[in-house]
């Protein structure tokens, strides 16, 4: 089985081609295709490559599904005796992709 462990949006991802995931938000429009560079693991039919930190012109192409937002965390703050608390909402801006190929 081929797969890459790519790195996107300060986090890593363990990739195959056909696999769909829900990284950070990426500023290309939906339904057309990107490219990740910093590709840092591959194994390709038992030939595996290990990137220092990066593997050299290996790529993992892959299709922007939607856009999306995730599901809202809540933030609650509070200093016991003192009457302050703060209640705040966040949802994180997330891209759907779709992995196309990974090309080494």
């Amino acid at each position: 089985m081929n797969y890459a462990v790519i790195e996107t949006g300060g986090k890593q991802y363990r990739v195959s081609a056909g696999d769909t995931l829900e990284i950070e938000r990426l500023p290309v429009e939906a339904g057309q295709s990107t490219t990740f560079d910093r590709v840092l693991f591959v194994n390709q039919e038992g030939r595996i490559l290990v990137g220092t930190p990066t593997v050299a012109n290996a790529a993992v192409v892959a299709e922007v599904v939607a856009h999306k937002r995730g599901e809202k965390k809540i933030i609650w703050k509070m200093k016991r005796r003192k009457g302050y608390h703060k209640l705040q909402g966040h949802r994180q801006e997330l891209t759907v992709v779709k992995i196309k190929d990974i090309k080494v």
